[in-house]
């Protein structure tokens, strides 16, 4: 079936759409996964755990996915990808109903470890595929850190709505509205987008298809741009995996409270995002001072935590956090595509995700084990701490660093 014939502006806004619903979706059952785990555990190492069952598979299969969508084209993958995610999360939506205790933490760990696996493939394919959708190459920016805005609106709603779905009718309910809106991406892309396929470029020789090559060709700055993130990320990026726990911590233990900590966190990630959608060309051209800054803004706002005792302070620093680390995030994926050939930036996605959602699955695990034996406090202080001799170090040292001048230093 052939798709409707939507101009290339409303294609675009379709596929913001309904990949922002399908992350409200996502985020729905996070927050359910994260309160069923906190609530029948209180271990924090458990949703530590949880969240590097999202995110560390990034190591292993980004590569792999940035390879395969060079290779084999980024709407095929795309579409694969997003089966993936259905069939992975109505394992944890089954899991609620069919099986207790440990049989059921492990179902729930297992549906994330293949979300997380999915997730890999569909995101560099969707880097690659939002090029398909512009009508010219500067309207490649904008794109994408709409989409980044999009994406962080489903997280604010998304917690919100699993907590109630949770306190109201059950986990199970929650973890199916997961499940069923990545129904949403799936039908847009089969039936109502038409990307210009024959733009895209994918790497046949297969010397060139490697991640390796992808690696030495980025350009010294792009390299740079990557090991900074992951560096920061392992530093800080810890707040998704250990949500539940800092908001029973310094908010309260009903899963409403684990709503509002998080929509809190989202709509600072909202404001990140939108700042940099309206600064996206001048924030690419300065790609070491934009990062610094926003891990800047994430290393205060951890250490503000740490001194944290009141309710309205905490929110204010989860604001804050949420705009920093969505805005170092955003500009990472932004840099990397934009500053790269079209024909490996498959690749950089990938590349992309191994630092910062490698870094953070390991940072989650690193700060969990601060917290149970220093405490939440400490945590916030010492990633705080070194974040901001890093990202000082950053503006600092490497602040005039000009992208345009350094991608001519890419190889042929």
């Amino acid at each position: 079936m052939t798709a409707t014939r939507f101009s290339q502006a409303r294609q675009r806004s379709i596929f913001l759409v309904a990949s922002g619903m399908s992350t409200a979706g996502s985020f729905a059952g996070l927050t359910a996964k994260g309160w069923i785990l906190m609530n029948g555990t209180e271990n924090p190492m458990l949703l530590a755990l949880h969240f590097a069952a999202l995110s560390l598979p990034t190591l292993l299969v980004s590569g792999p996915a940035g390879v395969r969508t060079d290779r084999v084209g980024c709407e095929t993958v795309l579409i694969q990808a997003q089966w993936a995610l259905l069939a992975a999360g109505l394992l944890g939506a089954l899991s609620i109903p069919l099986l207790e205790g440990t049989a059921q933490v492990g179902a729930l760990l297992g549906s994330t470890l293949l979300v997380g696996i999915a997730s890999a493939y569909e995101l560099t394919a969707r880097n690659k595929y939002c090029a398909l959708l512009v009508d010219e190459p500067t309207q490649l920016a904008p794109y994408l850190t709409s989409f980044s805005v999009v994406f962080n609106v489903g997280k604010l709603v998304g917690p919100p709505i699993g907590g109630w779905l949770v306190a109201l009718t059950g986990a199970a309910t929650a973890l199916s509205l997961d499940a069923l809106t990545y129904l949403l991406p799936i039908a847009s892309v089969i039936w109502l987008l038409r990307p210009n396929l024959e733009q895209e470029q994918r790497s046949g020789n297969q010397d060139q298809a490697s991640l390796l090559h992808a690696w030495r060709d980025c350009g010294p700055t792009l390299r740079h741009v990557l090991r900074f993130t992951a560096v920061i990320c392992l530093v800080g990026f810890f707040h998704p995996g250990l949500a539940p726990l800092i908001a029973a911590d310094t908010i309260g233990p009903d899963p409403r409270d684990l709503g509002l900590f998080t929509s809190v966190l989202a709509a600072g990630s909202i404001t990140g995002g939108l700042v940099l959608q309206r600064n996206s060309h001048r924030f690419c051209q300065r790609p070491c001072l934009t990062l610094g800054c926003f891990a800047l803004i994430t290393a205060l706002a951890q250490l503000g935590m740490a001194k944290g005792e009141t309710r309205g302070l905490v929110l204010m620093m989860a604001f804050l956090i949420g705009a920093g680390t969505a805005g170092l995030l955003s500009s990472t994926n932004l840099i990397t595509q934009v500053g790269s050939k079209q024909v490996m930036r498959g690749r950089m996605a990938g590349l992309s995700q191994i630092a910062f959602l490698g870094g953070g699955g390991l940072s989650g695990i690193l700060a969990a084990a601060i917290t149970l034996t220093l405490g939440l406090k400490s945590a916030f202080a010492i990633a705080g701490g070194i974040g901001l001799a890093l990202a000082v170090v950053e503006i600092s040292q490497r602040g005039q660093t000009v992208l345009d001048e350094t991608t001519k230093l890419r190889s042929v």
